[in-house]
């Protein structure tokens, strides 16, 4: 499946700043059954963009304006081609556990088993642990352990309730777990400290996803889920909020331990003002073409024009709703 993604980002500032540093994670990854055929970053005021790929393989985009200015824009424009996942077994066999041990024994999987900045073990995570009885390892270890992360996902979107806004960015698991509502970040992080803690490693996800109608995520925004790692299935996309298996409407940016690694935006700017962030994402199937290796990116950013141009009214559009509400 192709889609074509616009992701504006807006920083407005309650008087002029002297200088703004940004990074941006914005980029579609360009691994297993996803290709990011074209991406461009466009920043105004206007400022020269470098980028580098970090330890974990995410295109990291990075600018500076040096200039006085009272707004910051950011629009990330991307083509992308998204294969379906294969099919997961019904189990993993009675080996299974085993086979994880060994895997984990041979592979550098430390980060993604250890406690991170919000995917660490709380008292009130424990006592949801307990809930959900896999407040041990034994205990969750009688379970084939695809069953098990299956059975999370389903948990998760049954006992914790889907409401925009109900936290922050910052906000931990703690303000989740103790209202019982959250947004895609808490699903995630949530799900990631429970996997970790009975010796599943698994990651947090940054992404976009194509919203089908009555899912619970919400749509003009970016979204956030885990992978888990599986014998002989490697890493498996989980989406606890909507409680799906990831798939081919599933559009993944960076993958890190938590949201803290992976940000789509995160930088500082010199000045004493306040600031106002505003966010739109557009996400459409596309009618695109398999990519042409002969084609450059002037090409493929000349192809993608008349869609960007419809995409950002879009978002645009939504936008302005969102304000309003």
């Amino acid at each position: 499946m192709y889609y074509s993604i616009r992701h504006l980002t807006k920083f407005r500032y309650s008087e002029h700043v002297s200088e703004s540093l940004m990074e941006a994670r914005m980029q579609p990854r360009s691994d297993g059954p996803q290709r990011c055929l074209s991406f461009q970053l466009m920043v105004q005021p206007k400022a020269r963009v470098q980028f580098y790929r970090d330890y974990l393989g995410n295109m990291v985009h990075h600018f500076d304006v040096p200039g006085r200015h009272k707004q910051l824009s950011i629009v990330a424009d991307a083509l992308v081609d998204v294969q379906p996942a294969p099919s997961l077994p019904a189990s993993l066999g009675e080996s299974a556990w085993d086979e994880m041990d060994d895997m984990i024994a041979a592979g550098d999987y430390i980060e993604m088993l250890m406690p991170s900045h919000f995917g660490q073990s709380t008292e009130l995570l424990e006592k949801f642990a307990r809930e959900l009885e896999v407040d041990s390892r034994e205990k969750a270890r009688q379970r084939d352990p695809l069953e098990l992360v299956l059975n999370l996902n389903a948990l998760l979107y049954s006992k914790i309730a889907y409401v925009p806004k109900s936290t922050q960015v910052d906000s931990p698991i703690d303000h989740a777990l103790e209202s019982r509502r959250g947004v895609c970040q808490d699903f995630a992080h949530i799900m990631i400290g429970l996997t970790r803690r009975i010796g599943i490693p698994c990651r947090y996800v940054s992404g976009y996803l194509f919203h089908k109608e009555g899912e619970r995520s919400k749509e003009g925004a970016t979204h956030a889920w885990v992978e888990t790692l599986l014998p002989t299935l490697g890493w498996v996309g989980f989406d606890p909020t909507n409680n799906v298996i990831v798939g081919d409407r599933h559009v993944r940016t960076s993958v890190g331990r938590d949201y803290a690694d992976v940000p789509p935006t995160k930088g500082v700017f010199k000045g004493s003002a306040e600031s106002q962030l505003l966010v739109a994402v557009h996400v459409a199937p596309s009618d695109a073409p398999p990519v042409d290796p002969d084609l450059g990116a002037e090409d493929w950013s000349q192809a993608l024009r008349e869609e960007a141009i419809e995409a950002e009214s879009a978002a645009l559009h939504l936008q302005q709703q969102q304000q309003q509400q």
